[in-house]
Formats: C-alpha cells, structure tokens, sequence
C-alpha cells in the first residue's frame, strides 16, 4: 500500500512498494524497475514477529536459481492431463511438474479435467477435513498447483488462449478469460530478476482461518470479503511472502508504516487479524463498498492490479470453491532465464 502517494510524487510506481508484485501476483512474481533491482530481495529476510504467525515447520528462506529460458520444463514422459481410471477408481493427481500441453484442444481437456476434479477435491476436504485447523490434503495441492500452471501458461501464450477458450464449456471459459485476463494484466507489471536470490517465504494460515476474519472484516466494515481475499491473493499469496518490500510495506496486506500509523487501529502490523481489519478500513475509507475501483486505486495505484484484484474476486464469489483453489495456489518467481516456484509440494 502506498504511503501518503509519496512513491506517486516522486514519479515511481506505487506497485514498487507491494511484495505481491515482486512474488506473489496471481502466481506471478514480479520485479520493479531498474532503480528497485533490490525488490527481488523482498522475502530475504522475515518480520513474522506476529502471534499468528504459522508455525508449520515453514522454511526459513527460499532460493531461485537460474531456471532454463522459458516456461516451467518437465520430462516428456510427464504428462500434463489426467488419465481415466478404471471406474470406481480415484484419479491419481499430476505431480508438480507435469508437462502442460501446448495443443490448444488438449489444454482444454486438461483444465476441464483438472478443475473438475479439483473442485471434488476441495468439496471432500471442506466436508470431511479441518480447513480451518488442517493443512490441505494432497489431491487439492497437486491439482490447484496443475490449474495454476496451465494459467499460466495461457497467461504468456495469448494465441494459444484465445484457441483454448472456444473448446472449453462456457461457464469454464468464462472463468479462464478472468484468470488469465488477471494473470496477464499483473504480469504487464513484472520485470524479470536476474541471478539468484533468496526470498523469504512460509506456509499460510489455515484457509478457513483466514475465511472466518475475511467475514469478520467484512461484517464491520462493510466491504466485501471475496475483495479483501482477492487483495490478500495478489499482495502476499495469503501471507507466504513474510518479508518487507524494499520500500518498507510490512505484513500480510502490505501497509506502508504512515499509512499503518493512520489506519491500523494500534493493532500489530504483522498480525492477520490485524492487517486484515486495517485493509478494510482503508478501503472503506477510500470509497468501498460504493466504488470498489476507486478504494482498490488508492490501494494501489495502477488499474492493472485494480482489474485483476476485481476478476479474482469476481471468481471467488461466482464459487466459494475458487478461494479455496486460489488457496492452495503458489509462489512464483520471474527471472530472466524463465519461472521459479518457491513453495508447494
């Protein structure tokens, strides 16, 4: 979050001051500009002094290696979509890096495949789980992680999209223009790292954790808890990303110090419940619930992030079941030589 439009006045992107820009937008990671080569760095270093913060064995640090040009590889003998099991049988989940298809009509087979079953997945979970204690089983990792790496795919292949979108069914089409019309839209943000560099990162809270004090924030200040969990996505992956920005926003919803001062009711910065009531009263503040993108631009101030922050929310209140598979989707880095993902199985 800016602090007081000083990064505005100056003539910098206010999205400089997010971390979520540097790792955790909508799965893309994103460094500034040449003067803030720094802010790859956000996440070298952890400020999770909060009483909430996760303490499910998270790693002290992560680093990215130079990855091979391009998009994620695999072996060729991964393949990216599910097979049909003999019936009655459960479907084994992709592994991590399984390869995604390049072919526009078995795209599309995988992520209706993909997505069907991921939503059976989290149904079972939130049925038969602790979603609000627990970590996710494995089938929702592994297949949130698969949906996440066909977007993005789609996101840096814009041709092969638009082929894909016309052999999905329409209700899964018109969630796959949203999210990859988010990816893309943050990702015109990005400027790839060069070299390694160690970010700090750790397990989020438990999703449904988070769900109960997304409600709780919006039952007091009257803005929408699908928006409040769209800006927490993008800004820190729920609360993965532990470190400051180089320019010193803190927290899981990224406040500026001065703006922390005006708007964080004396709660602690570093806290979930905390920062979560704070971002709500800024954004009450700037003009939500009226105007969404008016609160939204004085969070940041770029309409890229506003309209991405809007379609992922959108999706999270079309189906609950897409905060859940947001959830479960994981950090990635940008560098120069292709992505790095720094958390998940």
């Amino acid at each position: 979050m800016n602090d007081q439009h000083a990064d505005r006045s100056r003539g910098k992107p206010v999205v400089a001051s997010l971390v979520g820009l540097v790792l955790a937008i909508s799965g893309c990671a994103t460094s500034q500009s040449a003067a803030s080569q720094d802010a790859a760095a956000q996440g070298s270093t952890s400020q999770g002094t909060s009483p909430n913060t996760a303490s499910q064995g998270a790693p002290s640090g992560s680093t990215a290696p130079p990855a091979a040009p391009g998009q994620e590889t695999a072996s060729p003998a991964e393949e990216s979509s599910q097979q049909t099991p003999p019936a009655g049988q459960v479907p084994t989940p992709p592994s991590p890096k399984a390869a995604i298809p390049t072919d526009p009509a078995r795209l599309a087979r995988s992520l209706t495949t993909t997505t069907a079953e991921l939503r059976r997945a989290i149904d079972a979970w939130r049925r038969d789980g602790d979603p609000g204690k627990g970590e996710p089983p494995e089938p929702v990792v592994l297949l949130a992680l698969h949906q996440q790496r066909i977007y993005r795919y789609l996101v840096l292949n814009p041709q092969v999209a638009a082929r894909t979108y016309a052999k999905l069914p329409k209700a899964l089409a018109g969630q796959a223009k949203d999210n990859v019309t988010a990816g893309r839209d943050l990702r015109s943000l990005v400027r790839p790292i060069s070299g390694a560099v160690k970010f700090r990162v750790q397990p989020p809270k438990p999703a449904d954790f988070l769900l109960g004090h997304f409600r709780y924030a919006e039952k007091r200040f009257s803005v929408e808890w699908e928006v409040l969990a769209a800006v927490m996505f993008v800004e820190t992956k729920f609360g993965r990303v532990r470190s400051p920005s180089h320019t010193g926003a803190k927290g899981p919803m990224q406040f500026m110090p001065r703006t922390w001062d005006a708007y964080g009711m004396g709660g602690d910065i570093q806290d979930t419940r905390d920062s979560l009531l704070a971002a709500a009263n800024y954004l009450r503040a700037s003009g939500a619930p009226r105007d969404y993108r008016r609160a939204l631009y004085a969070y940041n101030h770029s309409q890229a992030y506003v309209n991405a922050v809007l379609l992922h929310a959108r999706q999270i209140k079309q189906d609950i079941r897409n905060y859940y598979a947001y959830y479960n989707w994981q950090v990635f880095v940008v560098t120069t030589r292709g992505d790095r993902r720094l958390t998940g199985p």
